[in-house]
């Protein structure tokens, strides 16, 4: 059930009619846990009467034939350490320019049965760039009945309820929760994998309560959880810095034993390897340019990212592209500076694509560059699933 939706008062009658205790004086966040909470509990209580009065047979009308739930089969009966499949099915949620749909179909051994955004601009991307067509609605007003059932489950949750640069409101902001309906979706589907994406800032939110959270409410789930912060610049040859959080969510214990985030470190390649050649005269600063002072004193080298803070220039000297942010198209704050043979100018829209790891053949349809650039700085970097989706599938399918 969406509980999102429901005023406080009504989930506190829930809890009531449900004679789930511990309501009194709770904020609503924390009286969807409570709901939350309490019907996993019935569910596996449910499950384990199940399992041992019968420990031979398999309902079949209760499994994904896709994969095999460990909670509801008697793994004495069966191997669930692998799957014997040749495709999985999976589902992008805020899905944004399909990042994780492009690196798991990448591996030829899943499909993508379901994605959602809720901006226009995200559907216009998405639907450009793959044949199944992406959902544009609010997580939390789709019934995950009308989800289909599927394997996998991905999904870079919104960010800015715990970033940095945000006001860190983490579940007081309006935006966390969808992070309750990722956790309704589970509760239905029981996908055998969950991939989570989100800014670093969220091991360290509320003095790390806030992950305990999250942590606690997918172990409660019977996932194995292995997580790491990973910098695309250091992992994938990607010269951008970006460092985000990765949350893999494993049923199987055996996969999960097998499972890791470490990956090698690559090196990183010249900046200017991932610059076009010719470039539109619109993205040039001028003389007429009200920062033009600014930039022309400050941006002297070639091969190195700038980037424009709206009082001062800074330049990154890592080789590196700096974090590419959702508002680095608006014109006044993070925006990206490059100087090449023609003067300084903006990082093109194109260009931020390629520092988050998408291919030239990525189609990039016809609109606002502010809408390219926020879709681009709101991405999840492409190389870096690509790694984690790889590293899975191989282990998940035999």
């Amino acid at each position: 059930m969406d509980y999102v939706n429901k005023t406080k008062e009504e989930l506190v009658q829930i809890c009531k009619d449900k004679q789930i205790k511990g309501y009194s004086g709770k904020k609503k966040d924390d009286i969807i846990k409570l709901i939350t909470e309490g019907e996993s509990k019935v569910i596996q209580s449910v499950t384990d009467i199940v399992a041992n009065e019968n420990t031979t047979t398999i309902n079949t009308n209760t499994i994904n034939t896709n994969t095999i739930n460990t909670n509801t089969i008697n793994t004495n009966t069966i191997n669930t350490n692998t799957i014997n499949t040749n495709t999985l099915k999976m589902i992008d949620l805020f899905a944004g320019t399909g990042a994780f749909t492009y690196a798991f179909e990448k591996t030829g051994k899943v499909d993508c049965v379901f994605s959602n955004d809720m901006v226009e601009p995200s559907k216009n991307i998405y639907d450009t760039n793959f044949s199944h067509k992406l959902t544009l609605k609010n997580l939390n007003d789709i019934n995950v009945k009308d989800i289909p059932s599927h394997d996998i489950l991905t999904g870079g949750f919104p960010c800015q309820p715990f970033s940095i640069a945000g006001k860190q409101e983490g579940f007081q902001d309006e935006r966390s929760n969808v992070f309750w309906k990722i956790l309704a979706i589970i509760d239905n589907h029981k996908p055998s994998f969950v991939i989570l994406e989100n800014v670093k800032n969220l091991v360290s939110h509320d003095d790390g309560k806030t992950f305990e959270i999250i942590k606690k409410q997918l172990t409660d789930r019977k996932y194995h959880i292995c997580f790491k912060i990973l910098n695309t610049a250091k992992i994938t040859g990607i010269p951008q810095h970006r460092e985000r959080i990765y949350i893999v969510c494993i049923k199987s214990k055996d996969i999960f034993d097998k499972f890791t985030l470490d990956f090698h470190d690559k090196p990183k390649q010249q900046i200017s390897s991932l610059l076009e050649d010719s470039v539109d005269k619109k993205y040039y600063y001028t003389e007429k340019s009200s920062t033009w002072d600014l930039v022309k004193n400050n941006i002297t080298k070639q091969n190195t990212v700038y980037q424009y803070r709206r009082v001062y220039v800074r330049e990154n000297k890592s080789n590196e592209c700096p974090t590419l942010t959702a508002n680095m198209g608006t014109g006044g704050h993070n925006v990206p500076l490059v100087l090449d043979d023609n003067g300084i100018r903006k990082l093109t829209p194109r260009e931020c694509f390629t520092f988050q790891g998408f291919p030239a053949s990525y189609k990039l349809p016809k609109m606002s560059d502010a809408s390219l650039y926020k879709l681009a700085g709101n991405a999840v970097s492409l190389p870096v699933v690509e790694l984690i989706a790889n590293r899975l599938i191989s282990l998940a399918i035999y």
